[in-house]
């Protein structure tokens, strides 16, 4: 069977940015490198990419302070934020001009195996050793192998919908 390819034009960047805005994601920072040299930034573009071998995939703003550390020190960090760390994710969007280790002022952060920076307290903290970089138009695609997980308290969620963060409340099984 032959599939026939459909061309359109494409879609205004702002009605994409728009439509974009309705898909909820959860908010973690990404975090790579070690002392005067880490930094990190605020993603909601993760997701498990398979359970045998643990990978996760992460997007990343190759405009970003961050970018060129990832290549460099070859980890990240996945910290998934409960409601309470929305000051965290504030911080490291770069709000106010802060960029580099100066994002880690809030919270307790700690090595991983690898090194990347992890959160104390996170809902989910996953360190991460880079397998793949895919460079893809601003953006690139991280796949990372999960050498170790910690799951903290169950205290919510804190995601990103419709241009501001919001929190999802502990809900009883």
């Amino acid at each position: 069977m032959e599939v026939q390819l459909m061309t359109a034009p494409a879609p205004d960047a702002a009605d994409y940015r728009s439509a974009m805005r309705h898909f909820a994601g959860n908010v973690s920072v990404i975090t790579v490198g070690a002392g005067d040299r880490r930094s990190g930034l605020v993603a909601t573009s993760t997701v498990s990419l398979s359970v045998d071998p643990p990978l996760m995939l992460v997007c990343v703003n190759r405009n970003s302070s961050s970018w060129p550390l990832f290549d460099a020190f070859g980890h990240f960090g996945v910290n998934s934020l409960a409601p309470h760390h929305q000051p965290i994710a504030e911080r490291f969007t770069g709000q106010g001009g802060v960029k580099g280790a100066d994002r880690f002022a809030l919270g307790k952060w700690r090595s991983g195996l690898t090194g990347a920076p992890l959160l104390d307290g996170a809902a989910v903290a996953l360190d991460c050793e880079i397998e793949e970089m895919i460079e893809k138009s601003t953006h690139a695609i991280l796949i990372g192998r999960v050498r170790s997980i910690e799951i903290g308290e169950a205290k919510g969620a804190l995601i990103y919908w419709k241009g501001g963060y919001r929190p999802i409340d502990t809900v009883s099984p």
